[in-house]
Parts: structure tokens; C-alpha cells; sequence
């Protein structure tokens, strides 16, 4: 991994990865005060949802935070668990439990993983229930690890658990004893009643050095203009690269090959604003454009590293092979060689994929052996 880091440093090493300032600001002023406010609101609940990218379990979190939410009764729910390798994952879920830390792998959009999620949170409040009449949940997150998804599901459960509650229910809570607050909610359990607040925290990601702040970039929860797509996309190739990835999809090439799905670099013509392939008959469906893209891009990165000859862990080799990898996915993707912003308008392209899940499971974050902060 040396050879990354060095191709990080090289890159991106004049970058201030500070949110507080510096070359780049991370984050807008107002994330500051939305801390501060959550830490007032924390006293309020009797249990967090504290939500992470599945893809990135450490690099989601916010350092400043983590004591606060320490004190607190909490459930790490690891959100995307279906861009994730369940293979990692399940790793993932060992290492929290051996550091005595309930989490739980979710999909936001899937109503039996939320319903799993709010039956583990009604199981933690058991031992509140003796003490408060009513109890209150509060869920929190970096931007874009899927809070509001979260609580838009939680959201229709609550209605269909209770459905002539009003719309925004409040639920009368308070730091102290005699001492009430209002606070919009959705009902989502009785004797007692317990309330999920209806908007998330939002927290400020711990932006600690370069790989962890282009992980939440690479993951969506730090604005693309920020870093730059290019820059964004270098570190997803020398990842997958430093790891081998593309070596791994022969047998998925193969696969689809036997499937019916082959991969044509003349006659596959892409539209380059949706993704997907020009109807070249009407009867194929949009999967199969989206399919044909994937099997150009993946059948691009496995030829480029299976034929290269240089050696990944040196920084100037791993540099030309994804200088290399850039042209190939231009190809791959048809985008003109007279364009302008071509190496742009790959990564872009190129991220979507990934994003998307297209590319397969992925986890950036490596199951450490020291305790999670």
C-alpha cells in the first residue's frame, strides 16, 4: 500500500483536509452550529442511531462526537449494507461485538432491515422502561450515509403501527426530571411510547488525513466538486488495483459471455448523459444497456492489470498503469477522443458505476484491531 499512499501524497498532498479550513473547506459554516446543537439534543435521547456507511465503518464517523455518543445507549447501524461485501461485512459485525458495541448491517429502502433495526432499539430501551414513561430516539450520521431514508422508513412503519397518529407527533421529553421539551416525532412503540425524532443530526465528518477524506468523497459524503472527480476516481483505480479487483472479474466476463451478454468495443455506442446504450433493438431492455456498460468497463480494467508488467506497489508503475486505465475506460465508454473534458467525463462516468453498486460489493475500510473510536 505504499505505492498509494505515495500517489496520494503526490496528488493531492497541497490539499488541506482540515474542516476547518485551510485550501479547502470541507464543510459549510453551518455544519459547525449543527455539532453544537446536537450536542444539546443528545441530552435529550434515551438511545442513538448512530447510522455509518457500511462501506466505510471507520472513515463515517465523527471523532468529536464519538464520547459524547459513547455515553449514550447505541446502535451502529451500518447503512448500504447492499453495496458492501458481505464477506467483510460479517467481520465487521464480529469486531463491534468484540468491543462490546451493538451494530447491525441495514438497508434503509428495505422495510424488514428497518424493522430489524427498531426491534434491536426497542430490545436496548428494555432496562430504560422502568424509569421514563417516554422515551426518545435520535438518529445521526455524516451527510449522505442515508439518515433521512432511515427515518423516512421508520416513518411508514410508525404509521402503519399506529396509524391515527397526526402526521408530526410530539412527544413531550426532557433532559431532567419535571423538566419537558417538544419534540416532533414518529411514534413507534407503546408502554412505553417511544419516539423517533423526525429530522437527523447531521454530523461532521473526522477528516484525519487524505485516504479518509477521498473515502467519503468516494462514498458521496463529501461534495465531488470539493476533491474533483479525477482525483476521485485515481484513488478508486489505485485501489483496486493496489488490491487485485480487477483480476477477480474473469469469471464474471466469462460468466456473462455464456449468459448471452458479450462485450462488442465497435459496435457498443453509449449515450453519455444517461449511461445507458443506444437502442440498437427495441426489444432489449434497459438492464442489458447497463449490463453492457459494466461488462466494457470491468472487461477495460481486467485486461489493462492482467497484461500489465510493471509492479503496483511502485508509485511511478501504479501511475502509468492508471494513466493507462483512464484511456482504456474512454474506450470502454466511447466517449470522443477529441473531448476536451474526456478524463473528466470518465470519471464521472466511471464513479456513477461504482456508486451504484454496478462494479460489486466493495469495502474501503480495513477491520482494524485496536478498538473503534
Amino acid at each position: 500500500m505504499a505505492a498509494l499512499k505515495g500517489l496520494l501524497k503526490k496528488g493531492l498532498g497541497e490539499m488541506d483536509f482540515n474542516a476547518g479550513g485551510g485550501l479547502i473547506n470541507w464543510f459549510p459554516g453551518h455544519m459547525a452550529a449543527a455539532t453544537r446543537a446536537i450536542r444539546n439534543r443528545l441530552k435529550l435521547a434515551d438511545l442513538v442511531i448512530e447510522v455509518r456507511d457500511a462501506r466505510i465503518p471507520i472513515s463515517s464517523i465523527n471523532s468529536d462526537l464519538q464520547s459524547h455518543l459513547s455515553l449514550k445507549r447505541r446502535v451502529i447501524a451500518l447503512n448500504k449494507k447492499d453495496l458492501a461485501n458481505p464477506n467483510i461485512m460479517h467481520k465487521w459485525v464480529n469486531y463491534f461485538e468484540t468491543c462490546k458495541q451493538d451494530c447491525i448491517p441495514i438497508n434503509a429502502h428495505s422495510k424488514s432491515s428497518v424493522t430489524k433495526l427498531l426491534e434491536l432499539v426497542e430490545l436496548k430501551l428494555k432496562e430504560a422502561i422502568l424509569k421514563e414513561p417516554t422515551l426518545l430516539v435520535m438518529v445521526v450520521g455524516v451527510p449522505n450515509v442515508g439518515k433521512s431514508c432511515l427515518i423516512n422508513s421508520i416513518h411508514q412503519i410508525a404509521q402503519s403501527r399506529f396509524p391515527v397518529q397526526e402526521k408530526n407527533k410530539r412527544a413531550a421529553v426532557g433532559p431532567l426530571p419535571g423538566v419537558t421539551q417538544d419534540i416532533a416525532g414518529f411514534k413507534i412503540a407503546n408502554k412505553p411510547s417511544i419516539y423517533v425524532l423526525d429530522t437527523p443530526g447531521v454530523l461532521v465528518p473526522s477528516i484525519s488525513d487524505i485516504e479518509t477524506g477521498l473515502k467519503l468523497a468516494l462514498a458521496g459524503s463529501v461534495k465531488d466538486s470539493v476533491v474533483g472527480e479525477e482525483r476521485i476516481a485515481q484513488y478508486l483505480l489505485a485501489v483496486l488495483d493496489t488490491r487485485g479487483t480487477p483480476l477477480h472479474w474473469k469469471h464474471l466476463l466469462n460468466n456473462r459471455r455464456i449468459d448471452g451478454i458479450s462485450y462488442d468495443e465497435e459496435n457498443n455506442r453509449y449515450n453519455l448523459k444517461t449511461l445507458k446504450q443506444r437502442r440498437s433493438s427495441p426489444n432489449r431492455s434497459d438492464l442489458v444497456y447497463v449490463e453492457d456498460i459494466v461488462l466494457g468497463v470491468q472487461h477495460a480494467l481486467y485486461s489493462t492489470l492482467a497484461e500489465f508488467n510493471g509492479n503496483v506497489e511502485d508509485e511511478g508503475d501504479l501511475e502509468n498503469l492508471i494513466d493507462e486505465q483512464f484511456g482504456a475506460l474512454q474506450k470502454a465508454l466511447k466517449i470522443p477522443h477529441k473531448a476536451s473534458e474526456a478524463r473528466l467525463m470518465v470519471s464521472k462516468k466511471f464513479l456513477t458505476l461504482f456508486r451504484a453498486g454496478k462494479l460489486g460489493p466493495f469495502i474501503l475500510d480495513d477491520v482494524p484491531i485496536a478498538k473503534p473510536v
